[in-house]
């Protein structure tokens, strides 16, 4: 490859990619490129990443990395897990669910949790011993997070859990899961709770097939049941039942600008694989860059990552000076979602036949690619939310 993908658009480094940032974003990339990318194809095969890649990713401080000192994490900010999420990006290992880990379960458990809970699962998180995900979408309720069915009832100090969850990333994998529930049905959205399930050994506890996705193969996403299974009622995240849907909503922001930062990184790599493979690919005696129309879409496609990247770069200074509303975050999330397909569908069409043939990363990609536009919240979700603001 030419340039990296990082500086295929040349946009000057932002104030919150200090030196560290860098550092670790460099130590990320040259981790995931010596230990995840030579198994990356197996890891697609076999559906799911080796539990020990997850361990040795802890060992190299890319697990919880802005999580405080005092649970085992490294005391960053977004400003790092951004760092990690793009070096997965630039990779082209996508598939590795440590993202969602890093900067959606564990925050939950931070900011929520109780001193007791943080102490005792945050450490396991930052080593990888537990790996992380959230039960939000079931069969009969996705971006409407209000008809969530699955409940929770008292029973002494424990909470009995029924229902059932579906489309969970790192669902075959995970042994600690955040679900949101309902402790009071009759309450709509204020009777929801989030709980913490510990999974080794839990009975009631059941994992359904590993879903047969159209992309991000090498990711185990999971259907899960909980059939009477019992959690102590101290698993509860929060003072008091019914915060689940308040914590959720503070929470997104941050999920949906990680979809986002996901979504640029991938369009600056499809960039530059495309930049490579048209001066390299000859068509009627020439290279394939030397076509007036080559050069219009890849400065189309250059001129408008650009655009994406330096909006990316604005929201995430802003969350981390806590001012990134949910509204911006629904801009990022959808906008840049959607560049991102535009931009792989088109660096797909510039590759010509040999752009849909699976050995190419780029098919990859292009798989990979949509699902952004649905998960985090459907992009016709994040219109309507950004609608409510006009």
């Amino acid at each position: 490859m030419g340039l990296r993908p990082e500086e295929v658009l040349g946009v000057p480094k932002p104030d919150w990619k200090t030196d560290d940032v860098v550092m670790l974003e460099d130590m990320a990339t040259k981790f995931l490129e010596a230990e995840v990318l030579p198994h990356y194809d197996r890891f697609e095969k076999q559906e799911i990443f080796d539990r020990s890649v997850w361990e040795l990713a802890g060992e190299n401080g890319l697990l919880c990395a802005s999580m405080p000192e005092e649970y085992g994490g490294a005391g960053g900010t977004y400003a790092h897990e951004s760092a990690i999420l793009e070096a997965i990006s630039h990779v082209g290992v996508d598939g590795f669910g440590i993202a969602l880990h890093n900067s959606i379960v564990a925050p939950y458990i931070l900011h929520y949790g109780s001193e007791e809970q943080k102490q005792r699962w945050l450490p396991k998180m930052a080593t990888g011993e537990l790996i992380g995900a959230i039960a939000m979408t079931e069969p009969g309720a996705g971006s409407d997070l209000q008809g969530v069915k699955t409940s929770a009832k008292k029973d002494g100090n424990h909470y009995v859990v029924n229902g059932s969850k579906t489309f969970i990333t790192n669902g075959q994998l995970a042994n600690l899961v955040i679900v949101v529930t309902k402790t009071d049905p009759a309450q709509g959205a204020k009777g929801t709770s989030l709980i913490v399930v510990e999974t080794d050994g839990q009975e009631g506890f059941e994992r359904g097939r590993n879903l047969d996705k159209v992309g991000l193969k090498s990711n185990d996403t999971s259907e899960l049941f909980f059939n009477d299974v019992r959690v102590p009622t101290s698993n509860l995240l929060g003072t008091e039942e019914g915060q689940g849907f308040v914590q959720l909503m503070q929470q997104l922001p941050q999920e949906r600008l990680q979809i986002g930062g996901t979504a640029i990184a991938m369009a600056e790599r499809a960039i530059a694989i495309t930049s490579d493979y048209v001066k390299e690919r000859k068509a009627f005696g020439k290279a394939v860059i030397d076509f007036q129309n080559t050069q219009f879409k890849l400065a189309e496609l250059k001129t408008e990552a650009t655009i994406g990247r330096v909006f990316y770069n604005h929201c995430v200074e802003r969350h981390l000076n806590g001012g990134l509303d949910p509204v911006t975050a629904s801009m990022a999330k959808y906008w840049l979602s959607d560049l991102q397909n535009k931009v792989v569908d088109e660096c797909l069409q510039l590759h010509g036949g040999y752009g849909y043939m699976n050995e190419y990363p780029i098919a990859r990609m292009f798989r990979d690619a949509r699902v952004q536009r649905i998960y985090g919240g459907t992009n016709e979700i994040m219109k309507l939310l950004i609608a409510r603001s006009l």
